[in-house]
């Protein structure tokens, strides 16, 4: 995803949730001088290419028992891209977990612990999360560390596209060159969230419509809901 693709939609994200710009490369920045002289990785060294990638989401059915197959789904990919809290859950049921894509909020110490094993963690930095890159960025191990921004890159930080935990996982599949992406543990109408959040899901729905057609795919998590995007803010 070059940043000139990815643009027109951030700006699109940025006018529907009044998200400052400014915020974004102030975070971006941070994030930059906290892994400043170390060694970090870029989405390139991460290769996925011709492996079948699941990207799991935090929904509950990948814990509970309401569809058993889900965590199946992921054991059987030939890697693993976990969106925050999802990353616990896996390794929980002792499925390898080979990136987890986070913004920091997850509970506990997974981007640590995942880190300090030599496993990738793209952390990302946006204008509402400040705090928690300032608090948890100096506890990761910067070597296993793909710095991520929503805003145009700089320095060490990229952006390889995508808004929510869940979309930017799979953007950054995308980017590492996934000959398949398969979605365990998604759910896009979840009556337990907030607005800002069910908004959120929106986006994170359409952004998932717009890469599948630009990879020339059908995602099995967009199945009997493509009719329903809204994809008039999306690039042609």
């Amino acid at each position: 995803m070059e940043f000139d693709d990815w643009e027109p939609v951030y700006q699109a994200i940025l006018a529907d949730f009044g998200f400052p710009r400014a915020a974004d490369e102030r975070a971006r920045d941070l994030l930059a001088d906290l892994v400043a002289g170390a060694e970090t990785l870029a989405p390139a060294d991460l290769d996925f290419a011709g492996r079948t990638v699941a990207v799991a989401g935090g929904a509950s059915s990948l814990v509970d028992d309401r569809d058993p197959a889900e965590l199946d789904r992921a054991r059987r990919a030939d890697a693993v891209v976990a969106a925050s809290d999802a990353a616990s859950v896996l390794r929980t049921a002792g499925v390898t977990v080979d990136c987890m894509v986070t913004d920091l909020d997850e509970e506990g110490d997974v981007a640590v612990e995942l880190t300090r094993e030599g496993t990738p963690v793209a952390v990302h930095a946006h204008g509402d999360n400040e705090p928690a890159v300032r608090d948890r960025v100096p506890r990761l191990d910067h070597e296993a560390v793909v710095p991520t921004t929503q805003a145009a890159p700089a320095g060490p930080v990229a952006n390889p596209g995508g808004f929510t935990d869940g979309d930017r996982a799979a953007f950054l599949a995308d980017a590492c060159g996934a000959a398949g992406l398969v979605f365990v543990g998604w759910e896009f109408d979840d009556d337990a969230v907030g607005d800002l959040k069910r908004r959120k899901l929106v986006w994170a729905e359409r952004l998932l419509r717009w890469l599948e057609r630009r990879r020339g795919e059908r995602f099995d998590v967009l199945a009997g809901r493509r009719d329903g995007i809204d994809e008039s803010m999306l690039p042609g």
